[in-house]
């Protein structure tokens, strides 16, 4: 039943890229034009689990699915590759990418087995960018400005170049910190751009070092700070009033108030 479903699910694509009878909007496109739904469908994704709505989920993966065979499609009328490349080509990668379950090799510790992860990836890229390697290419450019700082950092630290400790981490942000004010104080707008930037690498750096995911964190910081707001929003309107009309003193009253309720939560 599966792959009946799967190709189904070609064959559809197909009957939507026929140049007589497919449907115009999706003739139209190409690999550029698809990134925005590609991108949009894989957040979608991540919203559904984290939501916890596992029916919504198998729609979602659906979506995601689509984008896969669509730019497969485009790729097969070009004469680059097929769906069926696609998929032997992740399954070689993960059979390659795990010794410990598709031979006989054992590892001692989860960090060996990272260890031999990143060897492994580094290998592959090594093979693939021969003329142009360097350490840090393949981390893709249009990541969440979050995660890309965090693998480039991780490729980095897989070379030899972090801090071993947290301290010296901890003080490069307090350091980073000072050089914001100073830039902020000094008027020049570009150059406080320029040290913000620096402080958030550095603190996705401390972030690391902490076993913290910096992504998550500052989502789930947000969500945090989303439900105290709206917290503030609604007893301001039960006083039939809104909210930047009051003072910034009852506002910040408010937001104590709602710390302390979520806590109980």
């Amino acid at each position: 039943m599966t792959m009946k479903n799967t190709q189904r699910l070609l064959h559809v694509m197909q009957q939507l890229r026929d140049p007589k009878s497919g449907c115009s909007w999706d003739k139209k496109q190409d690999f550029t034009s698809l990134i925005p739904y590609t991108l949009e469908e894989a957040y979608e994704v991540v919203d559904a689990i984290e939501r916890d709505d596992m029916q919504d989920l198998q729609g979602e993966l659906g979506d995601l699915l689509f984008q896969v065979v669509f730019h497969s499609q485009l790729a097969e009328e070009q004469g680059l590759f097929d769906f069926e490349q696609v998929a032997g080509g992740i399954a070689d990668k993960l059979t390659r990418r795990h010794p410990h379950v598709f031979s006989d090799v054992t590892y001692a510790s989860e960090a060996e087995q990272k260890q031999a992860w990143e060897t492994l990836k580094a290998a592959e890229r090594a093979e693939k960018e021969a003329e142009n390697h360097t350490i840090l290419s393949g981390v893709a450019k249009n990541l969440p400005a979050l995660v890309q700082c965090k693998k480039i950092q991780d490729r980095a630290a897989n070379h030899g170049f972090d801090w071993t400790e947290v301290e010296p981490v901890y003080d490069k942000v307090l350091e980073e910190l000072d050089e914001v004010k100073e830039a902020w104080e000094s008027g020049n707008q570009e150059h406080t751009e320029e040290e913000i930037g620096d402080l958030l690498l550095v603190a996705v750096n401390l972030a690391r070092h902490m076993n913290v995911d910096p992504e998550q964190a500052l989502k789930k910081s947000t969500q945090k700070f989303t439900k105290r707001f709206e917290y503030i929003e609604q007893k301001v309107a039960q006083s039939g009033r809104e909210v930047k009309k009051c003072e910034l003193s009852e506002l910040d009253a408010l937001w104590n108030e709602a710390k302390i309720a979520f806590k109980k939560l």
